[in-house]
């Protein structure tokens, strides 16, 4: 009889990360882990204390998954701020599980935006928008702020299932609010 598979952490992480995709985070728990990997609670159990310990790490993937997915830009698209923030919006219509459990799920790391716009996770992505701007990290920051709660806000309704997606009023819409913060933080240093 051949030896069975051993069951690593990165594997119940990979399956309660599906699991968290297709049918949301609430429906993360020992057994349908152990159903998914074809084993029993035992090993999900050893690698992880708490289920609330499992969701966390799914969490970190799931914020890696979409760091990715919004700096997967479109050449196409008219901006780099442009990009980021309809990336941020259709992640939200494609991936609406994972929106769901990085943004409305209380398991964000940071309490605040101002903690939040500070995180390394994010500096990727300020990095990109101030070389593209060619703003200090502070302006950049601030226009990032705008374009997020911005984006945010059509992204949630979007995730919610309470507005259909139309990507050139949206596109429309960012690309005024963006206008709009730059002028903003451009006043700011007159």
């Amino acid at each position: 009889m051949p030896p069975k598979a051993k069951i690593t952490k990165d594997m119940i992480i990979d399956a309660a990360f599906e699991i968290a995709r297709t049918e949301g985070a609430e429906n993360i728990n020992a057994r349908t882990v152990a159903y998914k990997l074809g084993c029993s609670t035992q090993p999900v159990m050893y690698h992880f204390a708490t289920i609330e310990d499992m969701k966390k790490a799914v969490y970190a993937k799931a914020d890696q998954f979409h760091t990715e997915y919004l700096m997967n830009i479109d050449k196409q698209q008219n901006g780099i701020m442009l990009g980021i923030g309809l990336n941020y919006i259709r992640f939200a219509i494609k991936e609406p599980h994972l929106f769901r459990l990085l943004f409305q799920s209380g398991f964000a790391i940071e309490s605040s935006l101002l903690e939040m716009i500070d995180s390394e996770e994010l500096t990727p992505i300020l990095s990109a928008m101030q070389g593209a701007m060619g703003m200090n990290m502070g302006q950049t920051k601030e226009v990032f702020l705008t374009i997020a709660m911005f984006a945010h806000g059509y992204a949630s309704i979007i995730a919610n299932n309470s507005l259909e997606y139309d990507e050139d009023i949206v596109a429309s819409h960012l690309e005024r609010a963006y206008r709009g913060a730059v002028l903003a933080v451009q006043e700011e240093v007159k």
